[in-house]
């Protein structure tokens, strides 16, 4: 009898606030949404972080791509899957301490290596993605952060890239209600159970930013805003930078951010947590200039949806050379995804270990009627060996992209920045020449 009579207050209260169309579910809006690919990644603007949820009062949620099951363990033997479930609780913890309790993960898998690619791939590419429009959708952000989809000198790892990549591709499909449709149908009956359609809205961000790791910053200067770290936080009056280390310090797993955070607390030298956090501009579908604050001009309200250009073609207007792979993707991404000043951002440029190998991929393109005859040179700075180059010359058939894959080893005694030069040319005719630059460090990500 108890039961019964509970059900029926139950019923009865719920049935009270029922609606034709409610509205969206408050406890989870958000102003900015940050999406990196492991746990330890938003410490990357930590003292943005602190500047905007202590002292601007912003709803801020995290999304990770990975549990970050694939790094090294400072402060245990736990590996693998069990590391992954630590970081997972280290980063709810790090949020905590932010007072950021909405954070999502996506189930990539971590991937060690740079190619963006490769990580799409152990990601599922479709699945982390349907996920993050989901809670894009749930969580109505103005603003959208992630890395920079780029290939960089720095730590470079290919999940960072994967996790801007799919966050560049959610900001564009969250408000298309043709996308993942089911997440916006409205289900049959919401007090019942069973449905399987979602009754989401369609959510369109209105402004986009990434942040980098890169090896040399400069490059990334006023390429959009930049935030001081050792300004004084008007509410916990200590600096940005001394916040941003005590959310990173609950990531001790890690030896390069955890324990370095640690060790800055206990020495009371913050110099590395003390640098500026500087943002790139990606776009923005309001009123706004590309250094200004990220949420000058938003919108509280919202926006109607904003189509992207999607890919096109590019029209050649003869044979042409270009890096392949990661390379070449990054061109036609950018391109869809209106992200056109990224190209030269970052010249061509890769980490390798001494003692390493690693690949470039090259395509010649012949958008001509005719058979194109290539002859490829490659110029390898001085103690580097061909571990696999394809024969030169060739022929590239008419209306035809031809990929040229080399790999080459670094010597074992080098540090540094070096350079590869590629020239292709055809009947003495110079077709495209490449200069990639290679920084060749012991702190290098596998290719």
């Amino acid at each position: 009898m108890k039961s019964i009579a509970l059900a029926a207050i139950f019923a009865a209260t719920t049935f009270a606030v029922d609606s034709a169309n409610p509205k969206p579910d408050e406890r989870f809006k958000t102003d900015l949404l940050v999406v990196v690919a492991h746990p330890d990644d938003e410490t990357e603007i930590g003292a943005y972080l602190a500047r905007v949820i202590f002292d601007e009062h912003k709803r801020v949620a995290v999304v990770f791509g990975t549990r970050g099951n694939q790094g090294g363990d400072s402060e245990s033997l736990a590996q693998s899957a069990s590391l992954g479930v630590i970081r997972e609780i280290e980063a709810r913890q790090a949020m905590a301490s932010f007072g950021v309790m909405n954070v999502w993960f996506l189930n990539g898998l971590d991937t060690p290596g740079q190619n963006v690619l490769g990580s799409l791939e152990t990601w599922n590419h479709g699945d982390p993605l349907g996920k993050l429009v989901r809670i894009m959708r749930l969580t109505r952000p103005t603003v959208v952060a992630t890395w920079l989809p780029a290939w960089v000198a720095g730590e470079n790892h290919g999940d960072h890239q994967a996790a801007a990549v799919i966050a560049t591709e959610a900001f564009d499909m969250a408000g298309n209600p043709t996308a993942f449709p089911e997440q916006v149908a409205v289900p049959f009956n919401r007090f019942d159970v069973g449905n399987l359609t979602e009754g989401l809205r369609p959510w369109q961000p209105q402004k986009l930013y990434f942040f980098s790791d890169t090896a040399h910053p400069e490059t990334i200067k006023d390429k959009g805003p930049n935030y001081s770290s050792t300004d004084t936080s008007a509410s916990h009056h200590v600096s940005y930078a001394r916040l941003a280390a005590q959310e990173c310090a609950f990531h001790l797993t890690q030896g390069d951010s955890g324990q370095l955070a640690k060790a800055a607390l206990e020495k009371n030298d913050l110099h590395y947590f003390e640098t500026p956090v500087l943002f790139v501009f990606g776009k923005s579908h309001v009123k706004t200039s590309p250094t200004s604050d990220l949420f000058e001009g938003v919108i509280p309200t919202g926006i109607p949806y904003q189509t992207s250009p999607g890919y096109a073609t590019p029209k050649l207007d003869g044979p042409s050379l270009e890096l392949g792979g990661p390379w070449h993707f990054y061109t036609a991404f950018w391109q869809a995804h209106d992200l056109q000043h990224l190209p030269g951002l970052i010249a061509p440029e890769i980490m390798a270990k001494p003692s390493a190998r690693f690949v470039i991929p090259l395509l010649v393109q012949n958008p001509t009627e005719s058979t194109l005859p290539v002859t490829m040179s490659v110029d390898l700075p001085a103690g580097w060996k061909f571990v696999r180059q394809p024969p030169s010359p060739f022929q590239v058939d008419p209306q035809v992209d031809y990929s040229y894959v080399f790999e080459v080893k670094t010597p074992s005694e080098q540090k540094g920045w070096q350079f590869i030069t590629i020239k292709a040319t055809s009947q003495e005719q110079l077709i495209g020449t490449i200069r990639i630059r290679v920084e060749v460090t012991p702190d290098a990500m596998p290719e």
